[in-house]
This record gives structure tokens, sequence and C-alpha cells, in this order.
């Protein structure tokens, strides 16, 4: 009997024995790290849109990720496709249209100041949308600007030639670090040119007309421009101006920053300018001291006449005016009648992209004619 217990016993210690083994081996086997990466967790499921989501137009697409500038009018009616801004400015960062029936969603709209009726009466509908800012466009001199009463307050944001408009308007020199070495003046065949279209005596051209009078008795001038009948095409406009060794930048009017396209055309086009405008000081602002002569640095037209002549005898002394031309390029004006406000507009799509604070511009008049 003993020995068949004893038998037994062992049997049962080694079941037990091999269920332990097996056991642990499972243990080991599920726990064990896995080589292989986890499976990815599910995606939640993508919303659909519904269809009546996009039932919006296109525009409201364009509104949120652009600001709308509106243009109320054309001024003086010269049109232009919008998408010029890009083409010549690399500006793109507003909605800019004509369409009127955008009103009520256009953050910006800008109005022409020649343009408004004495009465007012083609204003955009008040009361504008709360958050529309207007813009005063208008690039005249202050002799020729008409008072039109109502628009004292009315306005949020200025777009002017002044420096201190809210929205500038000026062709700008641009700087370069590395010197340029490949401007060469171009080869000159005229003295002084000047090109004028405009002699309406109403306009304040009596200062530069007297100047000019008392000049040319000292001094050759080469006349262009439909005030002398003869009249300089457009393509013919930077070559004929790099073709002069001075070029008379003479402005209609005398104002504070009323320095227009007059300046940079011959400064584009490697010509010295003799300017007739505000004081030099205020030209300095905007182009270098030695990039221009200014008639005020003379006593009168006879000594201004008699340095241009030295100039012309003193190459080194000429070449001095285009040393700014290393570190300093003009870009050239759009000269189509057409293109006159291309700049402004495109600069006001520009600001407002970039300055969507609000504003208001009071006592407009009391600013400009001062």
């Amino acid at each position: 009997m003993s020995s068949i217990r004893g038998s037994l016993l062992c049997r049962l210690v080694v079941i037990v024995t091999l269920a332990g083994v097996i056991s642990m081996g499972i243990i080991f086997f599920q726990f064990s790290p896995s080589h292989n990466c986890p499976p990815p967790l599910p995606k939640p499921k993508q919303m659909k849109v519904h269809k009546c989501a996009k039932s919006n137009s296109s525009f409201t697409n364009i509104a949120e990720e652009k600001p709308i500038l509106l243009l109320w009018i054309w001024p003086e009616n010269y049109r232009f496709a919008f998408n010029d801004c890009k083409k010549f400015y690399n500006i793109d960062n507003c909605h800019l249209t004509d369409d009127r029936s955008l009103y009520n969603d256009a953050d910006n709209v800008i109005v022409y100041h020649r343009a408004i009726h004495w009465h007012l009466s083609n204003l955009p509908p008040s009361p504008r949308p709360p958050f529309q800012r207007w813009i005063w466009l208008h690039l005249e001199s202050p002799t020729n600007t008409k008072r039109i009463p109502g628009l004292e307050n009315l306005f949020n944001l200025t777009l002017s030639y002044r420096q201190d408009a809210d929205i500038p308007v000026r062709m700008r020199l641009t700087t370069r670090k590395k010197p340029n070495e490949d401007f060469v003046i171009p080869k000159k065949d005229k003295l002084v040119c000047w090109i004028v279209s405009n002699n309406d005596p109403t306009t304040g051209i009596d200062t530069r007309n007297v100047f000019y009078r008392e000049f040319s008795k000292y001094i050759q001038v080469t006349l262009f421009g439909k005030a002398y009948a003869r009249f300089l095409d457009y393509k013919d406009y930077y070559p004929t101006m790099a073709s002069c060794k001075f070029y008379l930048a003479f402005e209609n009017s005398i104002h504070k920053d009323y320095i227009t396209e007059k300046l940079n055309g011959p400064l584009a086009a490697g010509t010295i300018p003799v300017v007739l405008g505000p004081p030099r000081r205020n030209y300095e602002n905007f182009v270098p001291a030695e990039s221009f002569i200014h008639v005020d640095d003379f006593p009168d037209a006879k000594s201004l006449a008699e340095y241009l002549i030295h100039l012309d005898k003193d190459e080194d002394a000429y070449r001095k005016y285009f040393n700014w031309r290393k570190h300093l390029t003009p870009s050239p004006h759009l000269i189509l009648q057409t293109q006159e406000f291309i700049l402004a507009i495109c600069t006001a799509c520009d600001h407002v992209a970039r300055h969507r604070e609000y504003k208001e511009a009071h006592d407009l008049y009391d600013w400009y004619f001062s």
C-alpha cells in the first residue's frame, strides 16, 4: 500500500510542477513587450458640411481674408484694372471693388474729393455701417482745392500727398547695403529741359512762370508739353528726360510736402532735377540733399543759370550729384494720364489691410489748409 501511495504522490508532484511551468509560460508570452507598433487610434469621423452652409457667395470668403475697399467714384473717370495693384506694386492684400451693391459689407470706402457735389448728394448713403471707414482721397494742393461744406468731420482717414496724412501717397527711394556699381549716367545732348502741360493761371503757376522768364534769359531751355505745342509721346517721356543734363521740376504751387512726380521723373531717368517748390529742408525729407538743385540756393535766376553752365563744363562736379545712386534706387512712376490715381488707390489698399484700427479725421480743412 505504501508503495502505491508513494507512486500516486510522485505523479501528483509531477502534475503540479508541469501545471506551474505551463502557467508561467503563458504569463510570460502574454505580457512580454511586443516588437510591433500599436494599432493607430481610430480617427474621428470628419464632419460633413451641409450644403446649405455653403450658400454664401465666394465674396464672403474673400471678405474674411481681406478687407473690402470700395471705390465709390472713379477719380476723373480714369479706370484701371484692379489687378494693376499686384502688377505694378505687388499689392494684393485687400479686396478692391467698385461694386456699390457691396456697400453694406465694405470695410472701407474711398471718396474722391473733386467728384463730390456741393450738396453732397452723391456721397455714400447714411447711416454707414458702424464698422466702416470713409477715406478722403485728394492729391491737389490747397491752391487748387475747393472747400465743399459739410466734409469737415465726415471722414475717418485721409489719403493725400501730405506726409502727415493717414495714408501718404509718394514714390519712395529704396535703400541697398551693397553699393550699386552698375549705374551709368545716360548720354546727354540737351542742357536744360522742361515738360509743361499746364499753363492755367488759376492753378497758381505765376511763381514758376515769373522765375522761368527771368531764368531763360541766361540759359537755353528745351521745352516740351501741351502748353508749348510740343506734345511729348508717353513712350518718349523717360528717354527724352534722360537726354537732358538738368530738368526743371517746377511745381505749379508751393505748399508743404507738395512735391510731385516732377521730382521723381528726372531722378529715375538719370537727370539732375532743378526744383522750385517748398523749402529745401522739405525736399530732403524724401530725397538726399545732393540729388537735386534748389532755386532757393541762389540769390537770383541768373546765378542759378551760371552755376548750371559751370556744371556742364565740370564733369567731376556734375557726377557728384549721382553719388547717392550707389545706395539708393528710384523707381519710374506711371505716366499715362489714366494711371494717375493707381498709386494712391493701391497704397490705400495696402494700408487698410495692415491697419484696421478705428480713427476719425476731424477739422479736415483746418488740417489741409494749415
